[in-house]
């Protein structure tokens, strides 16, 4: 599979969880939309850089996840503080007691959209 081939696929699955982001707040699910809006976001940002570099790292660094965005030229500059902002909820939503409120999953939905877009962009032109 080609860096576009990966590109495409990480593009789908992007849009894929970004879909049930965008439902989940309907049904009072914020922690379930914020962490489908960071999933989407991810997917998207490795779309980006798999396209533009040629390459994206795995892992759970998120200042790694950023750094790799904002090297990835303009598109990746203008993206990164989407992505930093839906990874600073990824804990609340995820790992901690409290739960994150309805406008939090609204942000983290419009943020992970405007990473989709750019992406979509990138990748499809």
């Amino acid at each position: 599979m080609t860096a576009l081939d990966s590109a495409h696929a990480h593009l789908s699955k992007a849009r894929e969880v970004l879909e049930a982001a965008e439902a989940t707040p309907e049904l009072e699910l914020h922690n379930a939309a914020v962490s489908n809006a960071v999933i989407s976001g991810i997917n998207s940002k490795d779309a980006i850089c798999l396209t533009l570099v040629g390459r994206s790292k795995r892992g759970d660094n998120h200042d790694e996840a950023r750094q790799e965005l904002r090297v990835a030229g303009p598109a990746g500059q203008a993206l990164e503080p989407a992505l930093g902002r839906l990874l600073r909820l990824k804990a609340r939503a995820q790992y901690q007691q409290g739960s994150v409120t309805a406008s939090d999953a609204a942000k983290a939905v419009e943020w992970a959209t405007r990473l989709q877009e750019g992406a979509h962009e990138v990748v499809i032109g």
